[in-house]
């Protein structure tokens, strides 16, 4: 409870009177630097990790100690991997990762909603590319589950975009555990008519022809919108069963504004962008539900979106995702949240 107080008193006030993007730097520049200093990481480990057999789940041939991952988005770069491993998450997914370095869209590009729980970001998939991120994980401490997520450059014309995801997989193949594409990040121009049932199933059955080349295969799962209709989810479920791809993760952030807190004359001078946080958790286990239910849980799910507290994870869990993964809630929690929701499941 301690923890809990210090860093919605203290913390997160002091942070939030700074630049979103900023902050998240220098965050990562001070975990990075403590990991230096003898006797931090055991009590870093001690304050936020949990450990119990029960917790652990087997899916796509991994086993996982726990059920809760760092979302993608949260460290494109690989950057801080052993610092975040210490935070009791059971998986890190990096990314998104493109073939070449881009800088993503024009500055300011991340905002709070406090009101709401919220962020709205519209980043474009700004990363140092695929390379820069292989050299790091080849030289990190942690043996923590790694994701590797990965999409395409922004001035790739969609009918080349699976060259940019083969790269991408190639590149990354021997250094993460898993695979997830993504083609339904809202700040990348037209990138989300790649998740139409024509485009998707060739990406898809372009990278599993890789993957049978290689000694052993790796899971590769997909990433989709929460703001597909029930037609394109049936769409997705059908891709899933034809490319035999090993599951979905529901869902990436949103384009809705509807139900906010915050004014309209903040959101309109915003702007575009997805929506992560709180406001998200009803729709993306609506998505999640209705993907189990409808494909007879057929392949696994991860769910991810507005989980704030125990209860929102357990409302994933039950509707049906067999992991789930945390973002926004992290940063309006606190590093708290994992190991609160560790004791609770």
């Amino acid at each position: 409870m301690y923890q809990i107080q210090m860093y919605k008193r203290v913390i997160r006030p002091l942070l939030f009177l700074f630049d979103p993007e900023a902050v998240h730097h220098f965050a990562f520049g001070v975990l990075n630097f403590f990991q230096s200093i003898p006797g931090v990481v055991k009590i870093q480990r001690k304050l936020f990790c949990y450990t119990d057999a029960r917790l652990e789940r087997e899916l796509f041939g991994i086993k996982f100690p726990n059920p809760i991952g760092l979302a993608a988005g949260f460290d494109k770069n690989a950057v801080a991997i052993n610092s975040l491993s210490n935070f009791g998450f059971g998986f890190i997914e990096i990314g998104t990762l493109t073939p070449v370095s881009q800088p993503g869209n024009p500055k300011k590009r991340l905002f709070r909603l406090q009101k709401d729980k919220a962020i709205i970001n519209r980043m474009g998939f700004n990363n140092k590319g695929v390379i820069a991120a292989v050299k790091r994980l080849k030289k990190r401490k942690s043996d923590i589950i790694i994701g590797g997520n990965i999409g395409k450059n922004k001035v790739t014309p969609n009918e080349k975009a699976v060259d940019d995801y083969r790269i991408t997989f190639e590149a990354l193949f021997e250094v993460v555990d898993y695979f997830v594409v993504n083609v339904s990040s809202p700040n990348t121009p037209n990138l989300r008519a790649l998740q139409d049932k024509k485009p998707l199933t060739h990406i898809l059955n372009s990278l599993q022809e890789k993957n049978s080349q290689k000694t052993i295969r790796k899971p590769i799962l997909l990433k989709i919108a929460p703001d597909l209709t029930d037609a394109q989810l049936l769409d997705i479920i059908d891709i899933v069963k034809s490319t035999q791809i090993d599951g979905v993760i529901a869902t990436n952030t949103t384009i809705e504004r509807e139900g906010l807190e915050e004014s309209k004359e903040k959101l309109t001078k915003i702007g575009n962008g997805g929506l992560s946080g709180k406001p998200l958790a009803k729709r993306s286990t609506e998505v999640i539900r209705f993907l189990a239910d409808q494909s007879n849980k057929a392949f696994p799910i991860i769910g991810v979106g507005g989980i704030h507290s125990p209860k929102d994870a357990i409302e994933k869990l039950e509707a049906g995702a067999d992991l789930i993964q945390i973002f926004t809630g992290f940063i309006y929690e606190g590093p708290s949240l994992v190991k609160r929701i560790l004791k609770s499941l």
